[in-house]
């Protein structure tokens, strides 16, 4: 690993300091989970190195798309480097393992066995870099009854409980409407690389870390398979009230408490003094207790005037409370503005899109590159690391 080059990065201290500045990725990922670990790892300032069959990621032709791009090729996969290898062939193969050879980090979500038929399995590869950190990315880990089978986002939603708990109000189980469980698990993906980066600088030892989506969906669910075992049988999921998205005269918003003294300062917006009165309702437990009462109540209120009306009246009680509003929206919060979330990048043909910084890395991001075309760097990567195709 370069981890020399790591070390001897310029402390800054504005935010805008490149943490991987030195670190080469190869990203044999495809979909969304392990291509957004390569993201952030990108964004960090890893070069990402993404290495394509000769069909592309399956993603590239996922949903609609613009100038032959689509949002999930865009949102994960701009400022990586694409190359294109038929590891059909010996040749293909060869050439993998040479790029290999060369990375500090090795991104991969195959199913079991398929990267070692193509010969860039963790045991082949660490024989020449014992520092290596390669991930392993699963639907249902490496062995066992589940592990062949076939896994996507909304497939381990189901499986896991995780559709039930966000059911409507008829009870019907539904998926998150966005990638959740993809989105996740390449985020514990790239803060298990970056442990591993920082075990290997001080020791020099490599790790292959194994990951699966199954490990995840658990992670997320932790307190309610806890509260489950706690409590078995009893289906109640009230942990405070008020607490649930209402209907307001122009929209909608989410009410919700995050501590007592709160609650008592609604009862104060609500002119309610007789739940301020109440004892039993100076605690979590005890609202939870009354919970279908007292959201009733807040419907009521919450009904008769617009949204704006009632968040300059939450703001001043300092009572939660959130417009619900569609995503774009988030472009133009004030606060979004002024933290700088968003910058704009060029997209030949369609214009400046919104393209959102990685958090935690501060205000003077690096400009995000461009989404690769598919095989767009194959022959400059090739020659820059002397592989010859024959």
């Amino acid at each position: 690993m370069m981890v020399q080059q790591i070390n001897n990065q310029t402390d800054q201290t504005d935010g805008d300091d490149a943490i991987f500045a030195g670190l080469t990725v190869l990203d044999l990922s495809q979909g969304i989970a392990g291509p957004y670990c390569g993201q952030i790892l990108r964004q960090q300032g890893a070069r990402v190195i993404k290495v394509e069959p000769p069909q592309g990621d399956w993603s590239r032709t996922m949903g609609r798309s613009r100038e032959g791009l689509n949002a999930l090729a865009i949102a994960y996969n701009t400022g990586k480097e694409s190359v294109v290898l038929d590891t059909r062939s010996e040749a293909g193969r060869r050439a993998l393992f040479e790029l290999a050879s060369h990375a500090d980090v090795v991104l991969q979500n195959y199913r079991p066995g398929v990267v070692s038929r193509m010969g860039v399995d963790y045991d082949s590869l660490r024989q020449a870099r014992p520092d290596l950190v390669y991930l392993s990315i699963s639907g249902y880990g490496s062995d066992g009854p589940s592990s062949a089978l076939p896994a996507l986002d909304t497939v381990m939603q189901a499986v896991t409980g995780m559709m039930h708990v966000n059911r409507d109000a008829a009870g019907k189980p539904r998926r998150v409407g966005f990638f959740v469980i993809d989105l996740a698990t390449g985020l514990y993906a790239a803060q298990t690389v970056a442990a591993a980066l920082y075990r290997s600088a001080r020791t020099g030892k490599g790790r292959h870390i194994e990951l699966s989506m199954l490990q995840t969906c658990a992670a997320l669910q932790a307190y309610v398979l806890l509260e489950d075992a706690l409590f078995p049988g009893d289906a109640s999921s009230v942990f405070t009230a008020p607490s649930g998205l209402f209907d307001t005269a122009d929209g909608a918003a989410y009410v919700s408490m995050v501590n007592d003294a709160m609650f008592l300062r609604l009862c104060t917006l609500m002119h309610r003094p007789d739940w301020a009165a109440d004892t039993t309702l100076h605690t979590s437990a005890g609202r939870a207790q009354r919970a279908s009462e007292i959201n009733t109540a807040v419907a009521d209120m919450l009904i008769t005037q617009p949204n704006a009306h009632w968040e300059a009246l939450f703001t001043q009680h300092d009572v939660l409370f959130g417009v619900a509003a569609e995503p774009p929206a988030m472009r133009h919060h004030p606060q979004a503005i002024h933290a700088g979330i968003f910058t704009d990048m060029e997209l030949p043909g369609v214009g400046a899109l919104p393209w959102t910084g990685m958090p935690g890395m501060g205000r003077k991001q690096p400009p995000p590159g461009k989404t690769p075309r598919l095989g767009e760097h194959t022959a400059d990567i090739l020659k820059e690391f002397g592989i010859v195709l024959d």
